[in-house]
């Protein structure tokens, strides 16, 4: 899944460690309080950005962009835009689950689809679990774990579950129902594909995309 050139966000919430490391070619951004967590976890970031309502001061760090407090954009999606902006595809985001706000755990997940629908993949690692989003794509996973698969956006058609408990054949789903919820690895590799659409996927850290 890690190739080189990634962009890594690290936001205020739950952090437990990277799944996947960073090297030189990538890009770290703390998110306003997500700069705690990294000096906590000895992570030194290429960049600070954020309103700093969060953190409560401007930090002391040589590349700081500070944002105005009354904006459409979260801290997280700012740095994902500019993640878009500088040719990042593929967005690892730590510390977006989880915290004092719920409505930034759903945020952030909405902006897995924003990511998707510019032709990009982001992942939010959480303590025991990841989600990403995939738009007219297949992707292979291999492990032991549960999995969840959601439409986000509307409908999603040509949906394709296999090696998976509980599979789906050609099938539709949509955004109003959670069909996908509390399904789990059936075999030593599966395939979660759709045709047509979306899907937010969860699955365990036991469980692994294979390239």
């Amino acid at each position: 899944m890690k190739n080189g050139h990634e962009c890594y966000i690290i936001g205020a919430g739950d952090f437990h460690g990277f799944k996947q490391e960073p090297d030189d070619s990538d890009y770290i951004i703390a998110a306003d309080a997500g700069y705690i967590v990294c000096c906590e976890n000895d992570i030194i970031p290429d960049l600070v950005l954020g309103d700093f309502d969060s953190l409560g001061e401007v930090p002391k760090h040589p590349n700081v962009m500070e944002l105005p407090v009354e904006k459409d954009d979260t801290d997280t999606m700012y740095a994902i835009k500019l993640g878009l902006e500088r040719g990042y595809h593929d967005f690892f985001i730590y510390g977006g689950l989880g915290g004092s706000r719920a409505d930034h755990t759903i945020a952030n997940l909405q902006a897995l689809l924003y990511i998707a629908n510019r032709g990009g993949r982001g992942w939010i690692y959480g303590s025991h679990h990841v989600w990403t989003v995939i738009k007219n794509e297949a992707i292979r996973l291999e492990g032991q774990g549960n999995v969840a698969v959601f439409c986000p956006d509307g409908k999603a058609e040509g949906v394709f579950l296999r090696g998976l408990k509980y599979e789906l054949d050609n099938a539709q789903i949509s955004s109003d129902y959670p069909l996908g919820v509390s399904n789990s690895m059936d075999a030593s590799e599966a395939e979660i594909r759709v045709d047509k659409g979306a899907l937010l996927i969860m699955y365990d850290l036991t469980v692994g995309e294979k390239d």
